[in-house]
């Protein structure tokens, strides 16, 4: 079961250590500002969510489990909150107010 285990872990972390480069490369080769954090707040929140996932099996207590799970949705609300007041701040610039 461990080998099974560390496979799947060894499996996710890579899936999401991926999805962060795509995001970074997003974030450097897009053309505007919406773009770039369209690519890397999906792209990111995808990848930390596969890393958790990945690391959940190797994780020795359920509140482990529960402090990698909390740490996943607090950047995923942290990243929407960010993605939010820099568009906002977008729009009040292209629209002069």
């Amino acid at each position: 079961m461990s080998a099974l285990a560390d496979l799947f872990t060894l499996v996710m972390v890579a899936g999401g250590a991926l999805l962060f480069l795509a995001g970074t490369l997003g974030l450097l080769r897009f053309p505007d500002t919406l773009s770039r954090l369209h690519a890397l707040s999906k792209a990111d929140n995808l990848g930390l969510g596969l890393i958790v996932l990945g690391l959940l099996p190797q994780v020795g207590s359920i509140a482990g489990g529960l402090k990698l799970v909390c740490v996943w949705l607090l950047a995923q609300l942290s990243a929407a909150t960010a993605s939010q007041l820099i568009a906002g701040a977008l729009h009040r610039r292209k629209s002069g107010q």
